[in-house]
């Protein structure tokens, strides 16, 4: 499992309770130190994925003091993303949190940002939310450029968002250059109510991909009390909470690499990386797979979700 920075490198998400979660008064600084608190904890309980972005804040300045002040951390992976710009200047009621572009000069300028704050640290970088009609799926400039990048030592990937996710991934396993494929990761939307993207995620797994996995927890529709009654119901049966079970749904998938918490507390990070730990029955992974939503629903519901 590893930790997404996406609900505590800025003040305003839209994952649900977030309000209960975080304080009232969320400065820089309240906030970099919760997220060197959960930084802290993931570590010593053996994660070793980190994973921000362009947009997610300050997650990548955040990150990166952590990284400074703990020389002997060398064996974790860092992967950031680009392709969007943080617009809310730190606040919760910004008419826009964030603006995508996927044009070579957003590549150029954000990828001297991050390195800047990473510097060798960064391990993997990104196109962040491609969709089927995001010209990064066709522009031999970029693609170029990121290969160059790849020849540097950084690993190149891609995440996707949306309902035609599956059409996105398929259609980025056949950007090549110069006959190479050019992306080695896939990180995608993969939960008990959006499960669309599956068989394309292990098409990607066979390729060769590593698929990592966001928004296990449905940006809190499965954590209680939001909890669905038979999400809620398994999770009596196993003794876990329901969000170890939403994730350990996930983790069941054989082509899942890396599952993503992306918790806002210490008590929350703990309960989900208990989902290692949950042995699913073949009927109680049924139960949770009729859950699924159609796509385009589950897409439009979490657009609507406030920013808090």
């Amino acid at each position: 499992m590893g930790l997404g920075l996406a609900a505590v490198g800025r003040p305003g998400y839209i994952n649900l309770g977030r309000d209960r979660d975080l304080p009232a008064e969320r400065t820089v600084e309240a906030l970099r130190a919760r997220t060197h608190a959960l930084l802290d904890a993931a570590y010593a309980r053996g994660v070793r994925y980190l994973d921000a972005a362009r947009s997610y804040g300050r997650s990548e300045e955040f990150l990166a003091d952590w990284l400074r002040a703990r020389p002997d951390v060398r064996d974790v992976v860092v992967g950031s993303k680009w392709g969007y710009t943080y617009t809310a200047g730190w606040t919760t009621d910004a008419e826009r949190h964030e603006v995508k572009d996927h044009g070579t000069a957003t590549y150029e300028r954000q990828r001297a940002e991050t390195e800047a704050l990473l510097g060798d640290r960064l391990d993997l970088y990104q196109i962040h939310s491609v969709t089927p009609d995001s010209p990064a799926l066709t522009d031999r400039e970029l693609h170029a450029r990121l290969a160059g990048a790849a020849v540097r030592g950084l690993t190149i990937g891609f995440s996707t968002s949306g309902p035609a996710q599956a059409e996105a991934i398929r259609a980025a396993l056949a950007v090549t250059v110069d006959g190479t494929p050019l992306f080695r990761t896939v990180q995608s939307t993969f939960n008990v109510l959006e499960t669309s993207a599956g068989p394309a995620l292990a098409e990607a797994h066979e390729a060769g991909l590593t698929v990592l996995v966001k928004e296990g927890m449905a940006n809190g529709r499965l954590a209680a009390p939001e909890a669905p009654a038979p999400l809620a119901a398994v999770a009596e049966e196993t003794g876990a909470g329901p969000d170890a079970v939403a994730l350990a749904f996930v983790l069941r998938q054989p082509w899942a690499g890396v599952v993503l918490s992306g918790a806002a507390t210490t008590v929350q990070l703990t309960s989900n990386l208990r989902a290692a730990a949950v042995e699913l029955t073949e009927e109680q992974t049924a139960r949770l797979a009729a859950l699924s939503e159609d796509p385009a629903a589950y897409w439009a519901h979490r657009s609507r979700l406030p920013w808090h």
